[in-house]
């Protein structure tokens, strides 16, 4: 009971947190679409709870607090900030703040942070995801692990100039530092709130009770994942699907008949991956962990956290060098390109997991990323599909799927803010698979434009179908096309740049889920 008590109380922290990070953030992106994260982790740097938010977010925290932590000695008043895809961050535009807690005596007791999408961070294309880079360097301000603030005797002391200079420095610097930092203003006041509740959580109850309370959450998740996988069937179970490039990824999931408890419950290698994309699709390996832990966190069929402990019961292993574990180097312009990473083959890699343990039909897919904008703003939008069918159930329609959470703009917002005009937001009727359950049906999402301005399309499963399960059909793929107001249209690639005009007018059509068992059983 006192287990259950605690992780109300820290998960109401992080939603508190969210809410400030919300109220106080003045970007569409943040305040609008809640394109954010909020969490708890221990002193270890391990995830304990989390609010609602992003699970790509939310996974990779963990692994972000825990290399800027080695990187940075963090000490009563300081905040950290990186976006760095080397040090746990999941691609430049999400930019991670971190904040240690301490009680009276000083001793450590966690880390509040949070993560955000910012629409412009640089890069060669306003929004920041250039469907073309080809390097790290060219999507963006890349920032290693630094102090935003140094605690010091005296006060705090904060580094907002020495941020804005990097913001607004390099070959592609952002168009919009001022919006920038008024959205770190606002990560910083949430992770101030998170930790001073925790702060305030072991005044009353004692920190060995609170830090022991985070423990027993671990212990508990990394239970229940053991009795989850214990469930299925034992074996080695494998799948593979490919972008629409033909990179294929693969997984192999072993389940031994009698794991000790010292054993791992599992063994999850991503063996026969794709080596490094040439492109922007390759995922750093804290966007990997968001994946597994998400799919984990689907089998553990009890109320839970988003808790690290669900990764205790595995054994992972993803081959570096693949697209799902590139290397870094120090120079930007000579690293892989991740943006797409983060958004497309996350997703993919929930879909080949939940085929392997064949828990669900494939979903979209894709968060079919969508951006316009020219030299002084960047907008950004995600766009909702179908769901896969599963076992007993027909998938959703028109929702976000998987590894992303967010809304999409308000017609009335996206119309005052920005010179377009929303023609058409609806279901895009028979998408879904057919079967004994049926996918859900993708969305239609028609756009006018009113200026000259440069748009970038990111998505997959453009070529590729999301699967189907058990006999079922797969549903049908996504397709983007560009009408021109002189009368000619364009069907788009997956991965698109174009400039237009006023009065062009650009359609997508996102994909349907895949169905499952065979239709008339």
């Amino acid at each position: 009971m006192e287990l259950e008590l605690f992780t109300q109380r820290f998960g109401a922290i992080a939603r508190e947190m969210g809410e400030l990070l919300q109220r106080t953030s003045v970007s569409t992106n943040v305040k609008e679409r809640l394109d954010f994260s909020c969490a708890l982790l221990d002193p270890e740097g391990r995830l304990v709870v989390n609010a609602p938010h992003i699970p790509v977010h939310l996974g990779a925290l963990g692994l972000c607090v825990r290399k800027v932590a080695a990187a940075l000695p963090l000490e009563v008043g300081d905040v950290a900030i990186t976006n760095h895809p080397a040090f746990g961050g999941s691609h430049l535009p999400d930019v991670t703040v971190v904040t240690p807690a301490f009680d009276a005596a000083g001793t450590l007791l966690g880390y509040a942070a949070s993560r955000a999408h910012h629409a412009e961070i640089g890069g060669s294309r306003p929004g920041s995801m250039p469907p073309d880079a080809r390097t790290l360097g060219e999507e963006g301000v890349a920032i290693e692990p630094s102090y935003l603030v140094r605690g010091t005797a005296t006060g705090p002391r904060p580094f907002w100039d020495e941020i804005e200079r990097t913001l607004s420095s390099g070959r592609f610097p952002s168009r919009a530092p001022a919006e920038n930092l008024a959205d770190l203003r606002a990560a910083v006041a949430a992770n101030h709130r998170g930790v001073q509740a925790l702060a305030e959580l072991a005044a009353r109850h004692g920190t060995a009770t609170v830090l022991g309370r985070m423990d027993d959450l671990r212990i508990a998740a990394r239970k229940q994942a053991r009795r989850a996988l214990a469930r299925r069937p034992r074996g080695v179970f494998t799948a593979t699907q490919r972008l629409d490039d033909g990179s294929p990824i693969t997984v192999r999931i072993e389940l031994p008949t009698d794991p000790g408890e010292d054993a791992p419950a599992a063994t999850i290698d991503f063996a026969g991956t794709s080596p490094v994309h040439p492109g922007n699709l390759n995922a750093p390996a804290a966007v990997v962990r968001s994946a597994v832990l998400y799919v984990l966190r689907v089998l553990v069929d009890e109320p839970l956290p988003l808790n690290e402990g669900l990764l205790e019961s595995i054994h992972l292993r993803v081959p570096q060098g693949s697209l799902l574990d590139p290397i870094f180097t120090p120079d930007p312009f000579t690293s892989p390109a991740v943006v797409g990473g983060n958004v497309e083959t996350s997703q993919r890699v929930v879909d080949v997991l939940l085929e392997a343990f064949g828990l669900a039909a494939g979903s979209q897919g894709t968060m079919n990323n969508f951006l316009f904008g020219n030299a002084k703003f960047g907008y950004y939008e995600t766009i909702c599909g179908g769901a896969g069918a599963g076992p007993g159930f027909d998938g959703a329609s028109a929702v976000h799927t998987h590894m992303t959470n967010t809304r999409i703009t308000d017609p009335e917002i996206l119309e005052r803010r920005y010179p377009v005009r929303l023609e058409r937001f609806a279901i895009r009727r028979g998408s879904g698979g057919a079967g004994q359950h049926r996918g859900g049906d993708g969305a239609v999402r028609e756009i006018t434009f009113l200026a000259p301005m440069s748009i970038s399309l990111l998505t997959q499963r453009r070529l590729e179908q999301p699967y189907g399960l058990a006999g079922g059909e797969p549903g049908q793929s996504g397709r983007q096309t560009l009408f021109r107001e002189s009368g000619e249209s364009e069907v788009l690639p997956p991965s698109a740049a174009r400039e237009v005009q006023a009065g062009d007018r650009l359609v997508i059509e996102t994909p349907g889920g895949g169905g499952w068992g065979p239709q008339g059983a």
